[in-house]
């Protein structure tokens, strides 16, 4: 038996035969050619071809994965359709006289090096995304199919590392599980698998071309592989597998049924989503509500500044629909690891701590006030919370309410009728949260960004796969200013949740609960397990020690 380490993604076990998944090789031409017009043509016509699959690919994650995964395509559309990109291509076949196949790898890898180069982490890992689209270019240039790679029977996958588009075209049916060399937990396609539900293991050093066709277990539990597995370690994790799925299963009986402890404290447990197309999911899994609707994907999502009609629609889609459940709406929150191009912002040396969220609204006030007229129209239809991220002042919260207040004078004065609708905001930094007393009278919640705080908290930038040694999430003073966020809330009559990551983590459900929190928001996939835990806990009882 061989055993292999890594970083597991998913605590779920996978069990099967190895298939080593090879991306196609290319072989280019540096020969010099004649015909310039059409090689130019060539590489338009290509162009215009990956555009369109990764608009394919795009509506299959939105359908397998959801809108934040699926996002990652768009981007791609758009690195696609950069000028200075394509630009430096055809230069290089008509300067040079050589083939689009050559111009392409020479110019998207220059690019690609130059994405590396830079000490912005988000940006460094686009350069990943740059490889990925010069592939989906190349692959129509050379006529290859890479969708034959993965084989015709269900197993485990064994790569070097898979790029977010080769993740999405994978046949879910046939996986069993995923196993890359390279790779981090913040990368697209560890988003996607997590999305997917998918046992997955990450920086396993020890892959090789001989596992191939061999019986292996994928333990996400150990983050590790065992390849030949003894008799009694396959039995075991069998059984161990089969209890997971056994579990998953008896989970569909918590639906319809209420998020309430054995003493009778009952807690709010709602879902995370990142636009309309995520509803189905919301009550697939039954959340009680929508905690944090990530407005900034109605943006990402567009080639121009969406307009109020357009959000309005998104934004009335998604509280019609699910009416009389609330849904948090967070305004904008683009900047540090969100950039859109049409918003023209500066580059920054620390977009994390620069011009984002709260700031670019209170800055450009007609950009704000286009959304918020379209969230109060949009009250109408069904429950809404409106929720400020990015917060650090009470001025900041101040001076958003009165733009507000302005966009609803105008409103009802153009006759829109405008429905009753609950004003939070989001306490992701150290400074809201000592100054939480103040915020808790402007509004009627807090929402905990757990990412964030713990980011700043820590001071550990959570883009960085070399901090991940470092970076401590159960934090005793990321755990400290909860705790202070939840006293200070109830102090003045405000309810607090959870929004971050630390919202599903279960190991924290009943800390949380014992603080006072109110309300856990989470990926859909997560609300019925937090309900099994929640349902299990008497808080009239001392606390568990571990």
């Amino acid at each position: 038996m061989i055993v292999a380490t890594g970083k597991s993604i998913m605590n779920r076990i996978g069990i099967g035969k190895i298939k080593i998944y090879k991306a196609p090789e290319y072989t280019i031409n540096e020969d010099t050619i004649e015909d310039v017009e059409a090689e130019v043509q060539r590489f338009n016509d290509a162009v215009q071809k990956a555009i369109d699959q990764q608009g394919v690919l795009y509506e299959k994650a939105l359908e397998t994965a959801g809108e934040e995964s699926a996002a990652i395509f768009e981007a791609h559309q758009m690195m696609l359709e950069d000028d200075d990109l394509q630009d430096s291509t055809r230069e290089i076949i008509t300067g040079q006289k050589r083939s689009a196949e050559y111009a392409t790898k020479t110019a998207f890898d220059d690019f690609a090096q130059m994405f590396a180069e830079m000490d912005d982490p988000y940006m460094k890992a686009r350069s990943a995304d740059l490889i990925d689209v010069e592939m989906a270019v190349l692959d129509v240039l050379m006529g290859n199919d890479a969708d034959s790679l993965q084989g015709t029977e269900p197993a485990i996958l064994v790569a070097e590392d898979l790029a977010p588009s080769e993740t999405v075209k994978l046949d879910k049916s046939l996986l069993l599980g995923m196993i890359t060399r390279e790779g981090s937990s913040n990368s697209h396609t560890a988003i996607l698998a997590r999305s997917m539900n998918l046992p997955s293991l990450i920086q396993c050093k020890d892959i090789d071309d001989s596992w191939d066709g061999k019986m292996a277990i994928l333990d996400g539990y150990n983050g590790c592989v065992y390849v030949d597995p003894t008799k009694d370690l396959l039995e075991t994790l069998t059984a161990k597998r089969d209890a997971d799925l056994k579990k998953e299963a008896l989970l569909q009986e918590l639906k319809n049924k209420p998020s309430t402890t054995i003493d009778g404290r009952n807690v709010h447990v709602y879902a995370n989503i990142g636009g309309p197309a995520d509803l189905g999911s919301v009550n697939e899994n039954d959340a009680e509500g929508v905690g944090l609707f990530r407005s900034e994907f109605v943006y990402l999502n567009s080639k121009e500044a969406p307009s109020e009609e357009e959000q309005f629609r998104a934004y009335k889609r998604v509280v019609e629909t699910l009416a009389p459940k609330l849904v948090i709406i967070r305004t904008c929150d683009i900047g540090a690891d969100k950039t859109i191009d049409y918003m023209k912002l500066d580059k920054e040396e620390n977009p994390a701590l620069g011009f984002r969220a709260i700031r670019i609204c209170l800055t450009r006030k007609d950009f704000f006030k286009t959304q918020l007229r379209a969230l109060l129209r949009a009250t109408a239809y069904g429950n809404m919370g409106i929720m400020f991220p990015m917060i650090i002042s009470r001025w900041e919260v101040v001076e958003a309410k009165a733009i507000l207040e302005e966009c609803k004078a105008e409103l009802l004065k153009e006759g829109y009728k405008i429905g009753k609708f609950q004003l939070g905001i989001m306490v992701e930094t150290p400074a809201a949260v000592l100054c939480a007393d103040e915020l808790a009278e402007e509004v009627d919640f807090f929402s905990l960004g757990t990412n964030d705080l713990t980011q700043y908290t820590c001071a550990i930038d959570r883009q960085n796969a070399k901090l991940e040694r470092f970076s401590d999430t159960h934090h005793p003073a990321v755990l400290k200013a909860i705790k202070m966020t939840v006293d200070a809330g109830h102090r003045h009559g405000a309810w607090v949740g959870i929004c971050g990551e630390l919202g599903a983590d279960p190991t924290l459900t009943e800390t949380f609960l014992r603080m006072g929190v109110d309300e856990l928001s989470v990926n859909a996939k997560s609300v019925l397990p937090l309900r099994k835990i929640i349902r299990s806990l008497d808080l009239s009882k001392p606390a568990t020690v571990e």
